[in-house]
């Protein structure tokens, strides 16, 4: 059920058995999960069904390190959080992303692939992907097109991998009727969390202060409390909620908020194809993005080149991957600049300051640019290709100093701290930047596909303009079994506070070089399973929520039992080494 918190009767007390903060991915994950499980819960929800630019304010801050966009259009405070403007890459962490790498300071999970296995087997029902299958060979066969080929590899040291695309899942719309009816489940909109309270010990959460903008204010107690408002928010509601330790809460070590991490991402170098090599849609994020020629069996494929472990551990790099990036012909003109708002504008994303009046202006004044760019975007004509880039995404290193504070003179509507965030970025990540680059273009080269002329090397430079993130904010409550090293343990629950867990990307311990929100999904349905345990209650893994709220299904599985469906999971990925 839905309810709007400004019609909730003033001090209102809520009771319930779990209570969840965030209503992104994570959160109404587990929202289900719990439904099915027949558990009361109730979920917080900043935002309404749609973007208002009042709430959307209070995600606005300060930057305090690299040049970083990370409010406005690159997170949603409305039901669905970011699942609103993701674009529905999807592809599992690699092996070794969860090992402690020699190379890589603070790396590691407390655990590995097999554990997320099972879970990751799960999000291809919950996010609408298609086979449990990675195999860059399989998906070739299967698409069975002449232009959509893979490339034969020559130097040994990169390998070629596939991510699936969801639709995307807009989590608020695809769930919205099924938590609407679910008797379990209360989600309270226009909720905003103003404070966690603890105990006198600080050891045991009591109940959360709960807001709304029209000044309506209510409290929620509950056995069992979950934080999923994000990579930065969950920092900066921990950091907030400092009424019991001056510090915070989970904040004993100084670790809340630090390690923050997001993919940076860079374009390089300019690719000409040799003389008669036909067009691949395969490699080139302009023709594989969401396109139905890069699909079989109904799902959408992309396919991506990426360093070897022993590449990674010869070289002492990070994870990445690269592709081609076409650019079309009035690509990142004014007019086509004007073009995309308008289209982002239909899809509800966030673009403050935006006036239609000024946009259709501007695509007026530049027809040519604006029409051309709209046309090679409808029909991907070759002949609208300008020149041809290669573009790269890299593991950040889960760095102490790059990290989300509060800010000391910045509040928001609420009187709560604004955040602040200092991304930084080192050596080693221009390092692998370069030598990825590098190893694709020697691909391409031995493939006799095209040659590539590169740009001067990063590292020993200062990072350039062209630098910009991709808005996966992670590792600021990040998953160690010392609490002095993580702020969350293996079962994502704080250290030294009873009923207190964290959901989301903020518990990654590394981060590798692959899209978030199938491990988000993941690691939200392990999170699931642990919680019905703690609680005694039946939760069943691979079954579907109308089998579950029908009561036509046994108990739960014991792990043995869940672990044949990720088979297939676990086999493709391991086949790429």
């Amino acid at each position: 059920m839905f309810i709007d918190t400004r019609n909730v009767e003033q001090n209102t007390v809520i009771e319930t058995t779990v209570c969840i903060i965030g209503g992104g991915v994570a959160g109404i994950t587990l929202a289900r999960e719990m439904s099915a499980a027949g558990v009361d819960t109730c979920l917080l929800e900043s935002g309404g069904f749609a973007p208002d630019e009042e709430t959307r304010d209070l995600y606005r801050g300060e930057n305090a390190g690299l040049p970083y966009r990370f409010a406005d259009g690159s997170r949603s405070r409305y039901f669905g959080g970011s699942s609103n403007c993701w674009g529905g890459w999807c592809r599992p962490l690699d092996p070794w992303d969860f090992e402690k790498r020699d190379w890589i300071p603070h790396s590691g999970w407390p655990f590995g692939l097999e554990e997320l296995a099972p879970y990751y087997a799960r999000t291809h029902e919950l996010l609408k992907l298609g086979p449990q299958n990675f195999d860059p060979a399989y998906w070739e066969r299967e698409i069975g097109r002449s232009d959509v080929r893979r490339l034969p590899l020559g130097t040994g040291d990169m390998r070629d991998t596939v991510a699936q695309f969801s639709p995307p899942v807009r989590f608020g719309k695809v769930y919205r009727e099924e938590l609407g009816r679910s008797t379990r489940v209360r989600v309270f909109l226009h909720a905003n969390v103003l404070n966690i309270d603890a105990d006198a010990q600080g050891t045991t959460i009591t109940r959360v202060q709960v807001g709304t903008l029209s000044g309506r204010r209510m409290t929620v107690k509950a056995r069992i409390f979950v934080l999923a408002a994000g990579g930065i928010e969950n920092a900066r509601l921990l950091l907030a909620s400092n009424n019991v330790h001056a510090a915070g809460l989970g904040n004993t070590n100084d670790l809340v908020g630090r390690y923050f991490m997001d993919h940076p991402r860079m374009m390089c170098g300019k690719v000409r194809f040799r003389q008669g090599v036909p067009r691949n849609k395969l490699y080139d994020i302009k023709y594989h993005y969401q396109n139905a020629a890069v699909s079989a069996h109904g799902t959408k494929i992309s396919s991506q080149f990426a360093p070897k472990r022993e590449m990674m551990e010869r070289e002492q790099l990070l994870n990445s991957r690269v592709w081609l990036y076409s650019r079309w012909y009035g690509e990142a003109s004014a007019g086509s600049e004007a073009l995309i708002r308008c289209k982002e504008a239909l899809m509800l994303k966030d673009q403050p300051g935006r006036r239609l009046t000024a946009d259709i202006a501007t695509m007026v004044a530049h027809p040519l640019h604006t029409v051309g760019y709209g046309l090679a975007r409808l029909l991907q004509w070759p002949a609208l290709i300008t020149d041809v880039t290669l573009q790269a995404i890299v593991e950040a290193v889960p760095n102490p100093d790059s990290r989300v504070t509060l800010c000391a003179d910045k509040r928001d509507r609420f009187g709560m701290p604004r955040v602040k965030v200092e991304w930084r970025l080192g050596d080693q990540v221009k390092r692998t930047f370069d030598k990825t680059f590098a190893g694709f273009a020697r691909e391409l080269q031995m493939a006799r596909f095209a040659d590539v002329e590169l740009d001067a090397p990063l590292e020993g430079r200062a990072w350039p303009d062209k630098l910009e993130g991709t808005w996966h904010h992670m590792g600021t409550t990040r998953m160690h079994d010392s609490p002095r090293e993580g702020v969350v343990d293996r079962d994502c629950k704080v250290h030294g506070i009873s009923n207190l867990y964290i959901g989301g990307s903020s518990v990654f311990p590394t981060v590798g070089a692959n899209f978030p929100t199938i491990t988000i999904a993941a690691l939200s349905l392990r999170l699931a399973g642990h919680l019905a345990r703690q609680l005694d209650v039946p939760h069943v893994v691979g079954a579907t929520h109308a089998e579950a709220e029908n009561n036509v299904i046994a108990p739960a599985q014991s792990p043995v039992e869940t672990l044949p469906i990720a088979a297939s999971t676990l086999t493709s990925l391991m086949k790429e080494q």
